[in-house]
């Protein structure tokens, strides 16, 4: 398959509730967080609002009240590497990975997790070869600011036009908006696709093996 025939040379997927399964834990981890600390404890929903932010921008929003946002970033840290929730990859996702990547696409990442988080992930489920470059919360400013995008469109010399966001967030659709990028969005993850449609995706998928009927 050359690039004539692709309507993308490259593809950027969020990670957390696109392609793993994570967003039951982030909410257990939260609340376990504002549990310990004596802080009004978030609901799911409140939760699943922020995620894909990085921490530092999650903090204020869920707990305003509280001054010392830094203490919180390290509670919650601990109680997510304590956690023994289970966070696997969505059924379909390393197939339509190894998939892409044999179709000669460049892959990459743009999450809010930050670098040791996303390496350790790469490396347990073993998706860390596949993606040729990967930006996370400590590289560039959180979403919705287009900055992680904008760097991998440098890192490959690629443009815009030629490039796709996949996530399950409107904070991930927005920031593709906000870079003049396509986005899939997918509803299996933090956000419904009613939220999703705001954003006006090329497409709302339900499973990953879909997306790839997109690209």
């Amino acid at each position: 398959m050359n690039s004539k025939e692709k309507a993308f040379d490259l593809v950027i997927f969020d990670w957390d509730g696109t392609l793993m399964d994570t967003v039951g834990k982030i909410v257990s981890c939260m609340q376990n967080v504002a549990q310990e600390l004596m802080l009004p404890i978030p609901s799911e929903q409140e939760v699943r609002d922020v995620i894909g932010l990085s921490l530092p921008q999650i903090m204020p929003i869920l707990f305003a009240d509280h001054q010392n946002h830094q203490q919180i970033i390290d509670c919650y840290r601990r109680h997510h590497l304590a956690s023994e929730l289970l966070t696997p990859l969505f059924d379909g996702v390393e197939l339509l990975i190894r998939n892409l990547f044999d179709a000669g696409y460049h892959l990459a990442i743009a999450t809010g997790k930050g670098r040791q988080g996303l390496d350790n992930v790469l490396t347990l489920t073993g998706l860390g070869d596949y993606f040729h470059a990967t930006r996370c919360a400590d590289d560039a400013q959180s979403k919705p600011h287009p900055e992680m995008l904008y760097s991998l469109l440098a890192h490959f010399d690629v443009t815009a036009d030629r490039a796709i966001m996949i996530g399950d967030s409107i904070h991930d659709l927005a920031m593709a908006n906000s870079a003049g990028m396509a986005s899939i969005g997918v509803s299996y993850g933090a956000h419904n696709e009613s939220r999703l449609n705001l954003l006006n995706p090329r497409a709302i998928v339900d499973q990953p093996c879909a997306i790839r009927d997109y690209l």
